[in-house]
């Protein structure tokens, strides 16, 4: 059952948080060390002063509310969507996944480009409708009751929800988390996904054996590691134990920002200044988010469950519905593409001038220019 939903707002719940932000108590920090230990503490007093007395999150929920918001009631959970139809002729379905720590809010850029496009530059007949879920967990999605919600799960809900719509076929996009999903429905529901789309490339184990390498694939396997080693703290820990770390950020919203926005400012092409790329409205939004659903454990919880149950290729697996590939130079690390086309029918393949993980959000110029080239080939189909 689909139903429409309203966002909510508690008056209650704002006023809490702009306590807790006063009250906050400050560590220590090295003169002049920047964001050699991890988040520079003078950015996060800053942050924190604009978010408690400048950022009005009544207003996002006044933003947010433009876009048509329902309610899926699907067997593991209600599950928030946007659905936006598309203004042109036989306007493709198309379903778009964020990833962590992100939320359908980093989408909403690109909606009406890709549901509008003669009004932004482009050519009517690329017009889709647009699905934007939140992951199970996520936002206003709520978190799963059971173990066992991976990607492989989620893909087979998406189906589930795009039935309920209506749709007998649809196209995907999707990035971090979206890709491995995108990339699930494209291998277990071919006949139902006439084309996937993907800014990031799951999983790296699945392309080359060490063993066997080139030395363009070794330096590719020496950057993973090194990637690992340098930037994946984070991933090991919600990989293992996620409701640990949860307890903290789920009751300190300091600590919640400093732990999602480290991961904007490294993940994006933004030179290390996130102000280059996103507004600080666009940032506490997303963070702002996650603390008034509660749902920063949930969403760690997918770490937990992808290694429970990751996706994988088998032998003489191959996602044989037509894939478009667009490599975002900061989006690191990016296997080469012949390892690429060993798993997926690579019919697109682009490589960026700029732009990072958080694509849509960063670049949603670029972003929805690759989509409509890519699916306007599909069409033709």
């Amino acid at each position: 059952m689909i139903e429409r939903f309203s966002l909510p707002y508690s008056e209650a719940a704002d006023r809490d948080l702009r306590e807790r932000l006063a009250r906050t108590r400050w560590l220590d920090s090295i003169s002049g060390s920047g964001w050699a230990y991890g988040v520079n503490r003078e950015y996060l007093r800053k942050l924190c002063e604009y978010w408690r007395e400048v950022f009005i999150w009544r207003e996002q929920i006044e933003r947010l509310s433009l876009f048509e918001h329902y309610y899926f009631h699907s067997r593991s959970g209600r599950i928030h969507f946007i659905h936006e139809r598309g203004h042109g002729k036989d306007p493709i379905p198309l379903i778009l996944t964020h990833g962590w720590p992100g939320s359908f809010i980093e989408m909403l850029k690109v909606i009406p480009m890709l549901t509008d496009p003669d009004t932004y530059g482009g050519d009517a007949e690329d017009s889709f409708d647009v699905i934007v879920p939140s992951l199970p967990g996520y936002g206003f999605s709520e978190p799963p009751f059971e173990q066992g919600m991976n990607t492989i799960r989620i893909a087979e809900l998406w189906v589930e929800l795009l039935q309920e719509l209506g749709y007998g076929w649809f196209a995907a996009q999707g990035g971090d988390w979206g890709a491995y999903v995108a990339t699930a429905l494209g291998l277990h529901y071919p006949h139902r996904v006439r084309g996937i789309h993907l800014n990031h490339i799951p999983p790296y184990q699945c392309f080359g054996n060490q063993a066997e390498a080139s030395d363009l694939e070794r330096s590719f396997f020496d950057h993973v590691n090194c990637w690992d080693e340098e930037r994946g703290a984070y991933d090991h820990v919600q990989r293992n134990e996620p409701q640990t770390l949860a307890f903290g950020l789920n009751d300190s919203p300091i600590g919640l920002a400093a732990w999602i926005i480290d991961k904007f400012r490294r993940w994006s092409d933004c030179e290390g200044d996130l102000e280059r790329i996103f507004t600080t409205d666009d940032l506490l939004a997303n963070v702002t988010l996650y603390w008034m659903t509660g749902t920063i454990g949930s969403s760690m919880r997918l770490y937990y469950e992808d290694r429970c149950a990751p996706l994988c290729f088998n032998e003489d697996d191959k996602v044989r519905v037509p894939c478009g590939i667009a490599h975002f130079p900061k989006e690191a690390p990016f296997p080469p593409r012949h390892w690429v086309e060993r798993r997926y029918n690579v019919q697109h393949w682009t490589e960026m001038p700029e732009g990072g993980h958080f694509a849509a959000l960063e670049q949603p110029e670029l972003f929805v220019k690759d989509l409509r080239a890519f699916f306007r080939f599909l069409r033709l189909l």
